[in-house]
Order: C-alpha cells, then sequence, then structure tokens
C-alpha cells in the first residue's frame, strides 16, 4: 500500500503546481465482519446526482463539516452557493470526538437535538501513561468557563451527512460525487473543472471559491503553499471494534489517551457500541515494520497493556485497518483575493486534543465576514483577509505548543498530575474544551504553564536531554506506509 498525492493544476499561473495531500491508504483484514462491513459498502447502483451550476456566487469544495457548515451559513442568509462533494453520503471519516466548543456553533446551527441523537456524550478524558500506577481523569465542568461541560463522539459518516443534508435544505445546492481537479482565478472571480464520478465534465464559474477539501488540500497543492510540519511529523493507524471494555457508568462517554513507546492511542466509544481505537507513531516506529499491516497493527496494541487489556475480547468489525501518512501540514497562506482555505484545507495538527472538527466548523463560521465583506464591500476585503488569517493561524498555534510536547515527559507528567495552583488545571481545561476564542482570560495562565514547563525540564537535564533526542530521531521522515 503507498500512500499517494494526487497531483493537482495549478490555480494561478503564477504559482507552481504541487502534489496535494495524500490520501488515507486501507488494507483489506482477514477478520472481517460480514454485517458490520456491508454497512459502509455502497450501493451497487450509483444514484443519480445533477451536475454543478454552470455559475454561482460562491463555491465551497468539499462537503465535510468545514464547508458544509460555511455552505449552511451563507445559505441562510439568502447566498447563492454551490457545496461541491467528491463522495456520497455517508462516507468513512475518521475524527469522532467533537470538543465543548462544538456545541455552540450545532446549537446556532439547529443542529445539537439531531446530533445528541447519534452521539456519545463525552464528560471529560481519561489519560493513561505507562510510568503511572494510575490514570489521570479530567472532566470539563472542571474548566474555567463552567457552561461548556460536555461534547460528543459521532461516527463521523451519520454527522457529515447531517451537516451536508442540512446546508441543501437551508437552500445550497449541494451536489455529491463531482471532483473539483482545478480551479483556475481570473479578474472575474473562478472558474474551476469539475469532474462527476461517471467521468463526465463540467465548467462552474464562481465570484468567490473556499477549499474546504480537507487532505485533498486543492488550492494549497496548487498554489504551492502546502508546507508538512517536520516539527511533528507522525502517521496514524485505526479501526473500529466491537466488545471493547469501556469505562464504567458516567464515564463511559470519556476520551481515553494511551501513551505508548512510539506514540499515543486514542480510544473513542461510540454510541452504537463500536469503539474507534487508533494509535499516531512515530515514523522510526513504522519503518520498523516487517509484517502486514493488520499484524502490525495488533503487535503495536500489544504494546500498550493497558489498551490491550480493553481490546482482549473485542472484534474488528470493519474489516479494515486504516493508515494516513506524512499527517500534519499547513499552508502558508489562507486566503487571496477571491479565494480561502478552512478546516483540513489550510492546516492539519496532531488530533491528540480532538480539535480537527472545531478547527473546521469555527473556520467556516470566520469566512462568512471574508466572502461576504469581498463580494459585497471589496474595497475592506483587504482588512477582512488580515483578520481571518489571524483567527484560521490562532487554533492550530495554541493547540500545537502542547501538541508538540505531550509525549515528553515533563508534558506528560503536567497532564497526569493536573494540580489547580493559580488555576493552572483550569485553563489547560478550557484549551482542552476549545475555549480559545472568547473571553474566558486563560491566556496568563497557559503562559504560567509554558514558563513551569521549561523550570521543570531545566531542573531534569538528562531527563530532557534523552527525550529531546529521542524524538529528534522518531520523527524522521516515513514517506509511505506498504502493504
Amino acid at each position: 500500500m503507498h500512500v499517494a498525492s494526487p497531483k493537482t493544476s495549478a490555480a494561478d499561473p503564477r504559482d507552481p503546481a504541487v502534489p496535494a495531500g495524500p490520501d488515507p491508504a486501507r488494507m483489506p483484514c482477514p477478520n472481517i465482519d460480514a454485517a458490520a462491513l456491508s454497512s459502509h459498502l455502497p450501493a451497487t447502483a450509483m444514484p443519480e446526482t445533477k451536475a454543478p451550476p454552470a455559475e454561482c456566487d460562491v463555491l465551497i469544495v468539499g462537503g465535510g463539516p468545514a464547508g458544509a457548515t460555511l455552505a449552511a451559513l451563507l445559505a441562510r442568509r439568502g447566498r447563492d452557493v454551490t457545496l461541491v462533494e467528491k463522495s456520497r453520503h455517508p462516507r468513512f471519516h475518521i475524527g469522532e470526538s467533537l470538543l465543548p466548543a462544538n456545541v455552540p456553533l450545532l446549537q446556532d446551527l439547529g443542529l445539537a437535538d439531531d446530533v445528541a441523537r447519534i452521539g456519545m456524550r463525552k464528560l471529560g478524558v481519561e489519560f493513561v501513561s505507562p510510568n503511572h500506577e494510575a490514570p489521570s481523569v479530567v472532566e470539563f465542568r472542571e474548566a474555567w468557563n463552567r457552561s461548556m461541560p460536555f461534547a460528543w463522539h459521532v461516527r463521523r459518516s451519520e454527522f457529515d451527512e447531517l451537516l451536508f443534508r442540512h446546508a441543501g435544505r437551508l437552500g445550497a445546492r449541494a451536489i455529491e460525487g463531482w471532483r473539483v481537479e482545478r480551479v483556475d482565478f481570473d479578474a472575474a472571480g473562478a472558474l474551476a473543472r469539475v469532474v462527476g464520478d461517471n467521468g463526465s465534465t463540467q465548467a462552474c464559474r464562481a465570484r468567490y471559491v473556499v477549499d474546504a477539501s480537507g487532505r485533498d488540500t486543492l488550492l494549497a497543492g496548487q498554489l504551492g503553499t502546502k508546507r508538512r510540519n517536520r516539527r511533528h511529523n507522525s502517521a496514524a493507524l485505526y479501526a473500529h471494534f466491537t466488545g471493547a471494555r469501556r469505562l464504567p457508568e458516567a464515564r463511559e462517554g470519556h476520551i481515553s489517551i494511551l501513551w505508548f513507546p512510539h506514540g499515543w492511542f486514542w480510544f473513542i466509544p461510540l454510541a452504537d457500541g463500536t469503539t474507534s481505537v487508533g494509535a499516531v507513531c512515530w515514523p522510526r516506529y513504522l519503518k520498523s515494520r516487517t509484517k502486514p499491516l493488520p499484524e502490525f497493527f495488533r503487535d503495536t496494541v500489544a504494546l500498550c497493556p493497558a489498551l490491550h487489556d480493553r481490546l482482549k475480547d473485542a472484534e474488528l468489525v470493519e474489516g479494515r485497518i486504516h493508515a494516513t501518512g506524512n499527517y500534519a501540514y499547513a499552508s502558508s497562506r489562507c486566503t487571496g483575493p477571491r479565494w480561502a482555505m478552512i478546516g483540513d484545507a489550510y492546516a492539519f495538527i496532531d488530533p491528540v486534543f480532538s480539535s480537527g472538527v472545531f478547527l473546521a466548523m469555527k473556520s467556516a463560521y470566520a469566512a462568512v465576514d471574508l466572502v461576504e465583506t469581498t463580494l459585497d464591500r471589496p474595497r475592506e476585503a483587504a482588512r477582512a483577509r488580515r483578520r481571518f488569517e489571524a483567527l484560521a493561524q490562532h487554533g492550530p498555534r495554541q493547540f500545537s505548543w502542547f501538541i508538540y510536547r505531550v509525549t515528553n515527559p515533563t508534558m506528560r507528567e503536567f497532564f497526569m498530575t493536573p494540580g489547580n495552583p493559580m488555576r493552572l488545571k483550569e485553563a489547560l481545561l478550557s484549551l482542552l474544551a476549545g475555549d480559545i476564542y472568547g473571553d474566558t482570560p486563560i491566556w496568563p495562565t497557559l503562559k504560567l504553564m509554558k514558563v513551569l514547563y521549561y523550570l521543570v525540564s531545566a531542573l531534569h537535564p538528562g531527563r530532557t536531554w534523552r527525550a529531546w533526542r529521542r524524538r529528534r530521531a522518531d520523527i524522521r521522515d516515513v514517506g509511505v506506509i506498504a502493504p
């Protein structure tokens, strides 16, 4: 199996074309539960869908949480919006855990009750370390701002389709089965080449284009602005199980983060009884693989005794171990005169704090002002772009400082023994909840936490030096995940 990067054409003749982001590779697993697998396979007959229109005001590329949220917001404001999704809902996607800060956004969209019906309520986080006797459990109700005490875990096939259909009900043209392959810009706007899954092609002219294509990174690839994050180079292996042992009673919906020698695991319980389990691994460990992916995944789980115990009676239900390489990246810019990138089309960071869907939806909310200002008040567009760039960079930046250090022994101590002097625990929980855009005054306390991190690291020079050397070796590039 090879994690390939599809090539795209240049969106602007002044900019070179570069490969877009990698698509997840999939490997058949011999232990297939036929009944469970069948629910995830496409229907034999491909349903007919209408082609994208010849022209529209706003073309949104990608029907995931970022694109569907923006389409819904613009459509309910009366905008002429076309939302184009290359796949057909429901379709598989990883990233099932939401943040408490997602809840107000879903309430504003009128979808909170629908998400509650399909979701597993998430009240907190469990951290499990091989170097500590007992897990550490924190709950969002302990955060600085007590108004966001919970979130949900969702099966993304259901959640993404819910958002996509909602955008259509609000008036957006929600088109499935069509891939935007190229966008050319001119003085009048943009001309997109769109290809259907039946091979037909369509030209669509738009006054404004929003790239919400996720890890396809359509525009970042075309414009040559995509940069892989070599400070946190990693890849992920993941699957779904039934029969996994969960936490008891009220903590059943907690997400578990479990460290192991080569990275960390997620353990996400879903409402239908399945559990999402994934390993985010360093490239050096993945390069050591000498056996098929399913066996390698099982061996990786065995390196984490706490997780192995939870999965000892579990069964793989989707028939596949999924793998994604070249994990973290960002674009050097996310706006231009007639375009913007939102969600993973702009940046993707390690999912240890489950920030992906929240950052996608939040960037969609911010993009409303950018799009409308550009269309209605073009003289103010440059200022709107600066505002949007600042907001788009804020979220990944605030999460990334902690993500880069989450496997460091000093930072691990902070998570495993979360004391609350000077409200340090409350500030950290607010960050984990996604409360980073409002007026909750957590920033001085988080700066203090960073100072303490450097101080504690300096007081343990041998441990710090060994951790730095190992991480430097661990994150060297992996490139591919072969079968």
